[in-house]
């Protein structure tokens, strides 16, 4: 079993995943893929689609053993939400 080690803060990371995903992804893999999810590499914009969130990272490591993946669901702005509705301010 391959140990990988991420490289970047998890800002950082979310930073640049959704600068890539809007800069070009989206518009490549939006039709006919909404509530899927995309991993991308954060490094090189590489991406695979998934069902999940783990097999479309494994695809992607498939193709990018050293590749810095962040997640997102496609059409939705998160591929998971943490925290309770109560608690947003109005």
């Amino acid at each position: 079993m391959t140990v990988r080690q991420r490289r970047y803060s998890k800002e950082e990371m979310a930073r640049r995943g959704q600068e890539r995903y809007e800069s070009g992804i989206r518009q490549q893999v939006e039709a006919g893929n909404l509530g899927k999810i995309v991993a991308i590499d954060i490094e090189t914009g590489d991406f695979e689609v998934g069902e999940t969130i783990i097999t479309a990272t494994d695809r992607l490591f498939e193709r990018r053993p050293e590749a810095q993946p962040w997640g997102i669901r496609i059409g939705q702005g998160a591929v998971y939400h943490f925290g309770s509705q109560s608690l947003k301010k109005n």
